[in-house]
């Protein structure tokens, strides 16, 4: 198998979610740093369009979203899982929530005047309004939680999280799993980016602790890659052959059609290609780039829209 290559900044939320399950499983990875805000013209070279962050590269196969991301990492290291068979169906519905509900009333509690003093601390005016702007953008001009409901829906979650945690390490039990990991990396944030803030996790004994213990899983072994290095190696390579499910047509939309496929709500830049697969689960694309040659661009189809590509 080709190096697993994870295009990350240091302080994505969504990135510590995977290099702490590429830690969990002891895996090793290469990293390469990515912008944090558009342009991203080395990452969209591979994705075509996709802007988020993390993507795992696995020679010319590029896996966008981190609920894929998740799927990838467990098939190629089964164990330790992190979807045990008993309770696989609710931690994913768990990670899910934590994704899409936790996460935003997090990052609005974080971003108050407090946090963003220390997650910008140094940076220059002009480098606080490209931020802002760029994920003003990526919002699709929908207006961030007001830090107020913010601090209090987060204070909810929290207690939530910690009743799941009574009596247990972790949130299903004995061993972390998928819902560990996606509940623990927007607390990550305001821990190590936002400790002015981290006041809010006293009033749950709980969650601190639990919250030791997923920080000392660690990232596995990880060493530096360029992205220039990342892309040679893309274009040298041939996307892995696709597994023989069955096509689930949704959309009346045939194999071989030119289609586009975007997030359905936060970050919906699009990505143009080739429908080479469609399971039940994910989308695969072919498309060709002049630095990383032919490659496949897989997304999940949770979260994902796709439609004809405009002739």
């Amino acid at each position: 198998m080709s190096d697993l290559i994870l295009h990350h900044y240091p302080v994505s939320p969504f990135a510590e979610k995977i290099r702490l399950i590429l830690g969990h499983k002891q895996l090793a990875w290469k990293s390469v740093f990515i912008p944090m805000v558009m342009p991203k013209p080395d990452l969209t070279a591979l994705t075509g369009g996709y802007r988020k962050t993390p993507v795992l590269q696995i020679g010319a196969d590029v896996y966008c979203d981190t609920a894929l991301i998740c799927d990838v990492l467990e098939h190629i290291a089964p164990t330790p899982t992190i979807y045990p068979e008993a309770i696989k169906g609710a931690a994913r519905i768990v990670a899910q929530w934590a994704d899409s509900a936790l996460f935003p009333a997090a990052m609005a509690y974080n971003f108050q005047p407090a946090g963003v003093a220390q997650v910008f601390a140094g940076a220059s005016a002009d480098t606080v309004q490209a931020f802002v702007a760029d994920r003003t953008a990526m919002r699709g001009g929908a207006a961030r939680m007001a830090a107020a409901d913010a601090s209090g829906t987060y204070k909810s979650y929290l207690r939530r999280l910690a009743n799941m945690l009574h009596g247990q390490d972790y949130l299903f039990g004995a061993q972390p799993c998928v819902a560990d990991f996606a509940a623990y990396h927007p607390l990550w944030f305001t821990q190590e980016r936002t400790p002015a803030l981290a006041g809010i996790f006293d009033a749950t004994p709980e969650v601190k602790s639990w919250m030791a213990r997923m920080k000392a899983i660690g990232h596995g072994s990880v060493s530096p890659c360029t992205a220039e290095e990342a892309l040679r190696l893309a274009h040298s390579a041939t996307p892995a052959a696709l597994p023989g499910e069955v096509f689930q047509d949704e959309h009346d939309i045939a194999l071989g059609t030119r289609v586009v496929i975007a997030a359905d709500n936060f970050g919906q830049e699009p990505t143009e290609g080739e429908l080479v697969a469609a399971t039940r689960t994910r989308y695969t694309l072919r498309r060709t780039d002049d630095r990383a040659g032919t490659v496949h661009v897989h997304f999940p189809r949770v979260g994902f829209t796709l439609k004809k590509a405009l002739a």
